[in-house]
């Protein structure tokens, strides 16, 4: 493993950081999660038209820029380190790779390119709370009872003449409110032999409720959707079944958060050293005082050491996915749940340190510190917690197994 970035990689995070500097500092940040879409489509244009953010790691052949995972997780980094609200997430790291690698010929001809240009938005919609353990990182479902189990509730598909219908709710979607294309999860089949399979349901279909729900992390927008006997397309062929491609999915996005949350918490760990060395206690800065020094240092530590699990994981994400092609050998085991664990953990910790030593106005709206608290706590939520994603890493390589069973 060469651990070194190439001139590429630099000037991709480079750019990146500009722009985003100059077009999502703090003011317009607040005025793009009081919109309705919950981000700036201005913003969202010009990092697609720009950079090629959305199809940054979709082929050329589908007018992407042809670039791997770790390209991917390094633009997450660079958008988590302002909390940039941009379908970034939504779009290019949960819905892109599912269409890539389950997508029929023409579904990929009329969908990848369009992501590519920034000209549609998608989300993944997985029925209840469980979208950590569809993608794979908290648990193992082979069966995928968390889509419903073919019982009532989560979400049902039914053939009829001439296509599919969708019919339940889904309450936690990632821009679920406001992207033009879903990507539902339900089972097929009946109870008995129920299978759960992924289809394609426009933005605008009959029977389609969107409401935007307040969530703890304002900068991640999310959106509860209600589908009712909604006409939907399959995602690919019915006999290849949705887990496989969702578990392998897990990785990738796992080690896309894990920079994203690196980025963050390096951030406000920036911001908290800037603002000790200028607020001043009996008559010295903040700064000066041996406690607050260990303080820093210990998540200073912390910090760097989950950004380099963080870059391991991209790293192995997209070795990975070169070995499935045939172009290499994969790592033994998957590396992204360990490294989201160790960057929430890290992000959790820089943006508390940040509250507490910004004093009363860490805490309070006028200031940005809480805001990383809550993409630490949100993103626990969403993906962890922290102590799951751990015992699942550790189930999966057999940890605590003796010797011979």
């Amino acid at each position: 493993m060469d651990a070194r970035f190439t001139d590429e990689q630099d000037e991709i995070r480079r750019t990146l950081r500009e722009l985003l500097g100059k077009r999502c500092g703090p003011e317009e940040l607040r005025a793009a999660v009081d919109t309705p879409a919950g981000h700036d489509p201005a913003l969202w244009s010009t990092l697609a038209e720009q950079l090629g953010l959305p199809g940054l790691a979709l082929p050329e052949t589908y007018g992407g820029v042809g670039c791997t995972v770790t390209e991917l997780a390094l633009a997450c980094e660079e958008t988590g380190r302002i909390l940039a609200p941009t379908p970034l997430l939504a779009t290019a790291v949960l819905v892109a790779p599912l269409l890539l690698a389950l997508g029929t010929d023409a579904q990929r001809a009329a969908l990848l390119p369009r992501i590519a240009s920034g000209g549609l938005t998608a989300a993944l919609a997985v029925p209840g709370p469980a979208l950590a353990t569809a993608l794979g990182l908290t648990g193992h479902d082979p069966r995928g009872e968390w889509a419903g189990g073919g019982r009532a509730g989560g979400v049902q598909a039914r053939r009829v003449e001439g296509g599919w219908r969708v019919y339940g709710q889904v309450d936690q979607v990632l821009d679920g409110h406001s992207a033009q294309l879903l990507v539902v999860a339900a089972h097929a089949g009946g109870f008995a032999r129920s299978r759960v399979l992924l289809f394609l349901v426009r933005g605008d279909a009959p029977g389609l409720t969107r409401v935007r729900q307040t969530a703890l992390d304002a900068t991640r927008p999310q959106g509860r959707i209600q589908l009712r006997d909604v006409p939907a397309e399959l995602l690919g062929d019915e006999a290849v079944g949705a887990l496989p491609a969702l578990a392998r999915l897990g990785d990738t996005a796992a080690a896309c958060l894990a920079a994203e949350a690196v980025g963050a918490a390096g951030r406000v760990l920036e911001r908290t050293v800037e603002y000790v060395g200028q607020r001043e206690q009996f008559g010295r800065p903040v700064g000066s005082f041996q406690a607050v020094k260990h303080r820093l240092a210990d998540a200073y530590v912390q910090v760097q050491a989950a950004r380099s699990a963080a870059y391991y994981a991209a790293w192995a994400a997209a070795t990975e996915a070169t070995a499935t092609t045939g172009g290499g050998t994969a790592p033994e085991e998957p590396a992204g749940g360990l490294a989201l664990a160790q960057a929430l953990e890290a992000l959790r910790r820089a943006a508390a340190e940040g509250i507490q030593l910004h004093g009363g106005i860490g805490f309070t709206w006028e200031h940005e510190a809480h805001l990383y608290f809550k993409r630490a706590a949100g993103d626990e939520l969403l993906f962890g917690p922290v102590h799951r994603l751990r015992a699942h890493a550790a189930d999966a390589a057999h940890v605590f197994e003796e010797a011979g069973t």
